[in-house]
């Protein structure tokens, strides 16, 4: 196995200063540009941006936040987290990523997705009818631009193109391009036939029970002809210099946003019980980094993946701890990771 790249991802979450109250949109934008700052100086390999239109979150647009962060940074990969593709059109998606690898001399990366949200799909004129058809379509025509030729392609989602040609084009001939996926068999399928890497999202629950997805993806690239690329997998939590600070800090804002948003879906609130148990057996990845660090090195070994990333914002947490969590993350949860691994082979 390669060595185990390390991501941090973030919505945005819009957080309080130290005096609990909320700070500006463009505050938190400009706190998740300085966060992306500290994890490039650690070494860590990836930072992820979400796209979300709701109060919540500040990031609309990743790529324009990344090309924020592509001018004060020099190593770190510029990921979205996902880019929400079937609300979006395919040929502007692909012309904004590559001009954010441009400006970070090929740092960037596009993680694809249908979304957890469904904001934008009125926002920008879209029926929920045709969520399916939608992402099927757009990945469809995505993956033909990322072979940066004219392309020719036809849907019933957009108008046709007819021997098209994007630019820019990227200085590889080719822009780093993932999946994102929640759990669903097709979707899986779907990433290995085009040949992509898959990003899943793991945000509740054993992260064992994702096993036979990683297994399915494996399979069908084989059957189908296609690469298996490692595969990743993202999931929420904070770090803190003990359990127990790191539990405080994180259960308030994260129940506030998760009730908000179970009242959507139908959830009852979240008991104190529930989150504890989450965090002991599920993917709540909550504590100090020792304790994060062997939850990590647990779930990588149990679904063999070749990358963990930590979404590290969930609610509104004070900006000092999460410059803090951020801090842990990159000087001592990802060595320990390292050392842990190392001790199995």
């Amino acid at each position: 196995m390669s060595e185990l790249v390390f991501g941090l991802d973030t919505f945005g979450d819009v957080p309080v200063d130290d005096a609990g109250k909320p700070v500006s949109y463009a505050a938190a934008i400009r706190q998740v540009v300085d966060e992306a700052v500290i994890a490039d100086e650690l070494g860590v390999d990836v930072i992820a941006l979400g796209e979300h239109h709701r109060p919540e979150y500040a990031i609309s647009t990743p790529e324009t936040v990344l090309a924020g962060i592509a001018g004060r940074t020099s190593r770190i990969r510029l990921a979205s987290g996902v880019t929400v593709l079937s609300s979006d059109d395919p040929v502007r998606v692909f012309q904004r990523f590559a001009t954010v690898d441009a400006l970070s001399g090929g740092r960037a990366q596009a993680i694809l997705g249908r979304g957890s949200f469904t904001e934008s799909f009125p926002l920008f004129g879209y029926d929920l009818s045709d969520y399916d058809v939608l992402f099927e379509e757009k990945l469809d025509l995505f993956v033909k631009l990322l072979d940066e030729k004219p392309v020719t392609w036809d849907g019933t989602t957009r108008a046709a193109l007819r021997d098209a040609d994007v630019f820019p084009k990227t200085e590889t001939g080719r822009l780093d391009t993932w999946v994102g996926v929640g759990g669903s068999p097709q979707s899986v399928i779907r990433t290995a036939r085009h040949g992509l890497p898959l990003m899943l999202a793991i945000i509740g629950g054993s992260p064992e029970r994702f096993a036979p997805y990683v297994k399915l993806y494996r399979q069908a690239a084989e059957q189908l002809g296609t690469v298996a690329h490692p595969v990743g997998m993202h999931s929420p939590g904070f770090i803190a210099d003990t359990d127990e600070q790191a539990r405080e800090i994180f259960f308030g804002p994260y129940k506030v946003i998760r009730d908000r948003i179970g009242a959507l879906r139908g959830w009852p609130p979240l008991s104190r019980a529930e989150f504890e148990a989450e965090v002991e057996h599920g993917s709540q990845y909550v504590g100090s980094p020792e304790t994060v660090a062997r939850k990590i090195a647990k779930a990588v070994r149990a679904l063999d993946v070749g990358r963990f990333d930590l979404i590290y914002t969930a609610g509104a947490q004070p900006v000092s701890a999460r410059l803090r969590s951020v801090e842990l993350f990159g000087a001592k949860v990802m060595p320990m990771v390292r050392d842990i691994l190392a001790s199995d082979r």
